[in-house]
């Protein structure tokens, strides 16, 4: 019986992930996930009661590495928070790249349970990255914190750019609003600025986006049928 459930939650997570990257989180049905997995709607309800508990299996997989790929970005003899501002331009560019990775981000950041994993995979970072711009902070102070900016994160993806604020001003905003939480020192602000604007952060990012891609389709045993398609930032 444990095998069974164990393939059936494969066949589920698999039809899942194809399907919110393909056609979006929201345009995805119940009745297109079971019939696409071939299982009874009741096995699929006894696993995932609700949508976003297959969200929370997927977000999972994609913040697992993402600070790790934002340090071999940045210099390692650069400060931490440079690793920090690659981090989070990434994410943010990725959800300008890619419409249903738009969607699948703002609802991460958006639901109690995936949220929360944000929450407190972030937080170690964050105290690992800003710790000593606060001595004497705990780790409930820095996941305070990150409820804030990553309140700030959705709210900047959720916008999407345009001719009037295009990328390169979204991360400057972002970035500025969030060294300040953090207490960075306002001459470094600038030159953490400097170096992210020195990048090919929309290059960076697409490498990133396929490689996610990739990463997903082997993990779940499966092929994207659309995942060359890309929206071009102007």
């Amino acid at each position: 019986m444990r095998r069974d459930s164990s393939e059936t939650k494969r066949k589920i997570l698999t039809v899942c992930v194809r399907l919110f990257l393909e056609q979006g989180y929201k345009n995805t049905s119940v009745s297109q996930i079971v019939d696409g997995a071939g299982v009874a709607r009741g096995s699929y309800l006894n696993l995932f009661p609700t949508k976003d508990k297959v969200l929370l299996e997927l977000v999972e997989t994609m913040f697992s590495g993402q600070f790790d790929m934002a340090r071999s970005i940045a210099d390692d003899a650069l400060p931490p928070v440079y690793a920090y501002a690659v981090e989070t331009a990434i994410q943010m560019t990725l959800t300008e790249l890619n419409e249903n990775l738009r969607e699948i981000y703002i609802e991460a950041y958006s639901f109690p349970d995936t949220a929360e994993y944000i929450y407190l995979h972030t937080t170690a970072e964050l105290k690992q990255i800003f710790g000593a711009n606060f001595p004497d902070y705990s780790d409930s102070d820095f996941y305070e914190m990150e409820i804030g900016t990553a309140g700030l994160m959705r709210g900047y993806m959720a916008r999407k750019c345009d001719i009037h604020f295009p990328l390169e001003r979204k991360l400057s905003r972002f970035l500025t609003a969030a060294m300040r939480v953090y207490r960075v020192p306002e001459e470094e602000q600038a030159k953490v600025l400097a170096f992210i604007q020195s990048l090919d952060i929309k290059a960076i990012s697409t490498k990133v986006m396929y490689k996610l891609f990739a990463m997903l389709e082997m993990k779940y045993d499966f092929k994207l049928s659309n995942d060359g398609e890309t929206e071009v930032i102007r």
